[in-house]
């Protein structure tokens, strides 16, 4: 079992201060063997490009702050204690335009790298 504790993720480092900074939180490691997880940190105008997965499905845990996430053309505010799903082959992207940092918890569906940037 793995507890995710919200405000030992509020301490959490960025190990790229004033960009996206990413921590892998589920690995086989930790006996995940078909889920994979992250933890990220998005500064005060940070965003994450236009994207897509084809078989992945993700949730996203807002920890704190607030972001846009955009998804086939529409926006949406978000904040921490919303959880967001995100369906294979969906559009999406997010933003954070405000002045606070964005910190939230990814968890997907399968764990291989799939990830295609829409230019």
């Amino acid at each position: 079992m793995k507890i995710y504790r919200k405000n030992e993720l509020a301490r959490m480092e960025n190990p790229t201060p004033g960009e996206r900074g990413r921590q892998i939180v589920l690995t086989e490691e930790q006996n995940a063997k078909a889920m994979g997880g992250h933890f990220s940190i998005l500064p005060p105008g940070a965003m994450l490009p236009l994207h897509y997965h084809e078989k992945r499905e993700s949730l996203i845990i807002l920890v704190s702050g607030e972001a846009i996430e955009i998804a086939e053309g529409q926006e949406h505010v978000v904040q921490a204690g919303d959880v967001i799903y995100i369906p294979a082959v969906e559009k999406h992207k997010i933003e954070n335009r405000s002045k606070q940092e964005v910190r939230y918890l990814e968890f997907f569906t399968p764990t291989k790298v799939d990830f295609i940037e829409v230019k």
